[in-house]
């Protein structure tokens, strides 16, 4: 059985692309008091939230269980997408590589498909593939939608 793979998964939302997109780059900081499944979310190293080089840490609940971990992203604002890459904390027992990328493309009659990829990398034949990432990426992107149409 191999080690890596990818899961992926669509979600319809009402908000655009950009603006999805303009959330997950720019306004991120914000997530833990829209959704649930975020109890805390700090900048770690770095000027500021929004740059490559800066690392952020993270407190969510995958599976029912609390996870922490660390995460860097990589945006192509022209593509608008991002890859956010998770390290450390309670994943350095479980995966070599996972990456979240998110992809944003507008729908003709209005909103947008936001595509979700899981890219990982097992350590070990018994560290279950991350499944339970897209259930949470589903949720947070449809509680992230819901409050842009508030604002």
């Amino acid at each position: 059985m191999s080690l890596s793979g990818r899961i992926s998964s669509e979600t319809g939302v009402h908000a655009t692309a950009a603006k999805m997109f303009s959330f997950f780059t720019k306004q991120l900081h914000h997530v833990q008091n829209i959704t649930d499944r975020i109890h805390k979310a700090k900048l770690h190293d770095g000027h500021d939230w929004h740059h490559n080089e800066s690392i952020k840490q993270w407190t969510y609940i995958i599976d029912g269980k609390v996870t922490t971990c660390q995460e860097s992203m990589e945006y192509d604002e022209a593509k608008k997408t991002i890859i956010f890459k998770l390290f450390g904390g309670d994943l350095d027992h479980q995966y070599k590589l996972l990456n979240l990328i998110f992809e944003a493309t507008d729908k003709e009659n209005g909103g947008a498909v936001i595509k979700w990829i899981v890219e990982y990398e097992r350590l070990r034949e018994d560290v279950d593939p991350p499944y339970g990432y897209i259930e949470y990426l589903h949720k947070c992107t449809t509680d992230i939608d819901a409050h842009l149409l508030k604002a």
